[in-house]
């Protein structure tokens, strides 16, 4: 898959239960492009909050399926449930193989870092090096750079507790094999991080 979108919905007080059916219906409808890789709801970070992360070989495949839904009367299939909506668009670092469905949670942190201006490929070259000695302690799904708003980078890292990725990301610290030698250089201190855990259709589990 050469793009990604992420895309935000965020919802009525406890609405991802209640949007997940339709959501999903809209996913899977027949006219539906690219290739849906997961559906989370937030846990902690912005609450209230669903991530839906698919797959797309080519961007006028993303960008049909984005009108789908903005043009929609019913966008996403879940407007009474809805109160924004947004898309972000996304391409992987050139090193890393495709997004891998599977059980890999159902812990789920995607955290989006600001770069400077002039430091996406910077980033990108520093996590080259980096990434081999940091998915020993635990898998990345996917790190990616935005291709539409500023200048970012979002990763999403999957853990199977709480627990496990504080050891992970303690562990790899203390050894020296992370944050990437360098990498911070290159970016701004505008980060967020969310926990988000799988709703019940997504294929990343």
């Amino acid at each position: 898959m050469k793009f990604y979108e992420i895309a935000t919905l965020k919802t009525v007080i406890f609405g991802a239960g209640k949007a997940a059916p339709a959501l999903e219906a809209f996913l899977k409808a027949p006219e539906a492009k690219g290739t849906l890789l997961g559906a989370f709801g937030t846990d902690i970070g912005g609450l209230n909050e669903i991530y839906v992360l698919r797959g797309f070989d080519t961007l006028d495949d993303m960008m049909q399926e984005r009108d789908r839904a903005i043009l929609s009367d019913n966008p996403m299939g879940c407007m009474e449930h809805l109160v924004d909506l947004r898309f972000d668009s996304y391409k992987p670092f050139d090193f890393l193989k495709p997004v891998e469905t599977g059980d890999f949670g159902p812990v789920y942190e995607f955290r989006t870092y600001k770069a400077k201006l002039n430091g996406i490929a910077a980033t990108q070259d520093k996590w080259r090096e980096a990434i081999p000695p940091r998915v020993a302690y635990s898998p990345l799904t996917i790190a990616m750079y935005g291709i539409d708003g500023s200048p970012r980078v979002t990763q999403i890292w999957p853990y199977r507790s709480l627990e496990e990725r504080a050891k992970a990301r303690a562990q790899s610290v203390t050894d020296g094999n992370w944050p990437p030698k360098g990498g911070p250089d290159w970016l701004n201190p505008d980060m967020t991080s969310a926990i988000a855990m799988p709703l019940a259709f997504s294929p990343l589990k």
